[in-house]
C-alpha cells in the first residue's frame, strides 16, 4: 500500500514538472510575434500645426492616449502623460483629442485652452477634427489607451487611466 501511494505521488510531480515546463519553442515563438490587427492608420496635425502619420513611426512601438479637455481623469493625468513622453523611452507617445466631437471644444478654442496648460510642453497633441480616428479606434470613454506594436499591430486598447509603470511594463511585453 505505501509502495503504490509514493507511486502516485512520483508520477503526480513528473507530471506537474511536465506541466510546468512547458514547450519553450512555442512561447519564443509568442514573443517574437504580435498578436492583434493592424491598428487603424491616421495622418493628423497637431497644436502646433506638425503632420504625424502613424506610418511613418513603422519599426517602433506607440502608445496613443485618447483624451478630452472636459475629462477631469485625463486632466489629472496630464503630468504623468507630459513626464512619460519626456523620457526616453523604446515606444513613442503620442495623444489624440478630437476636436468637435463627444463634447470636446472646437479646434481653436481648444488650442488656445491647451497652449495655457502648464507642465504639457513634452505632450504631442493630435487633433483628430470630427472624431473620425477615435471612431476607428473605437473609443467609447476618456481616457484610453492604445499600445501598437513595432509590426504596426493594435495590440490592446483599454478604457481609463493607466499609471507610467504600466505604461512602461506593458510594452516590455510587445514587440
Amino acid at each position: 500500500m505505501y509502495n503504490f501511494k509514493l507511486l502516485v505521488i512520483m508520477l503526480a510531480a513528473v507530471f506537474l514538472l511536465g506541466a510546468c515546463a512547458g514547450d519553450s519553442t512555442s512561447s519564443t515563438k509568442a514573443a517574437a510575434k504580435n498578436e492583434g490587427t493592424i491598428a487603424p492608420s491616421f495622418e493628423l496635425v497637431d497644436t502646433k500645426g506638425d503632420t504625424y502619420n502613424l506610418a511613418d513611426y513603422k519599426g517602433k512601438k506607440v502608445y496613443v492616449k485618447f483624451w478630452a479637455s472636459w475629462c477631469s481623469i485625463c486632466l489629472a493625468g496630464l503630468e504623468e502623460l507630459n513626464t512619460l513622453a519626456g523620457e526616453k523611452q523604446d515606444f513613442v507617445v503620442l495623444s489624440i483629442v478630437s476636436p468637435n466631437f463627444n463634447n470636446e471644444k472646437k479646434r481653436d478654442a481648444f488650442i488656445k485652452w491647451f497652449n495655457g496648460v502648464e507642465g504639457t510642453s513634452n505632450i504631442k497633441v493630435l487633433l483628430d477634427e470630427d472624431g473620425a480616428i477615435a471612431k476607428q479606434y473605437n473609443i467609447r470613454a476618456y481616457p484610453t489607451s492604445s499600445y501598437i506594436g513595432s509590426d504596426g499591430k493594435l495590440i490592446q486598447t483599454l478604457p481609463g487611466h493607466v499609471s507610467n509603470p504600466q505604461i512602461i511594463e506593458k510594452f516590455k511585453s510587445i514587440q
